[in-house]
């Protein structure tokens, strides 16, 4: 379906994005009732319409960082020297410059840590103390989608202060012990 989205242009929405087709059995089996298949759907629509939009404001926050984060990157991909050093230098500054107009544009508070660390608590109060997951025994599409959100910050400034100033490293952990043992 077209539609308009909140800057007035037209976009291409997904009917069902969220929703998986599964026949009752198997939907039975995976969630126990409609209640924690609606609960998945509406957190896998947040991490997608808000925790994703938290990255690029946090991670290229300052040109410090931004400059961390593309050293990062150059790094870990496979450049050249001249390459790797036109990456980083003109990348951070692009990413740093962007990550402003994306903090103005999605109304992201002047310390923009202060939206990603109350996402995370946000995040962990829905998970709750009696469930190690949002899927509840075991991690669901919510829980994955929330991981990736934050996986790609990994090895940043942002992701150690994300891990030392919320509630989320637990659950963050147990995702990530939980796909590590997840049969191949």
């Amino acid at each position: 379906m077209k539609a308009m989205n909140d800057q007035g242009k037209e976009v291409t929405e997904f009917c069902n994005k969220y929703w998986l087709m599964l026949d009752e059995k198997e939907a039975q089996r995976m969630y126990g009732g409609k209640e924690a298949r609606t609960e998945e759907m509406k957190w896998r629509q947040w991490a997608d319409d808000w925790l994703v939009h938290l990255i690029s404001p946090n991670v290229y926050r300052t040109p410090a960082e931004a400059l961390a984060s593309f050293d990062y990157i150059v790094r870990e991909g496979k450049f050249g020297a001249v390459e790797g050093a036109m990456a980083k230098y003109l990348g951070a500054a692009a990413m740093y410059l962007i990550s402003k107009r994306l903090k103005s544009r999605h109304h992201l508070q002047d310390n923009v840590r202060e939206d990603l660390y109350e996402a995370a608590d946000k995040w962990v109060a829905a998970v709750g103390k009696d469930r190690p997951f949002m899927g509840g025994q075991e991690p669901n599409l919510a829980d994955l989608a929330v991981y990736g959100v934050l996986r790609v910050m990994e090895g940043l400034e942002a992701f150690d202060d994300l891990m030392q100033h919320t509630r989320i490293q637990p659950w963050y952990l147990r995702v990530e012990k939980a796909i590590a043992e997840a049969p191949q």
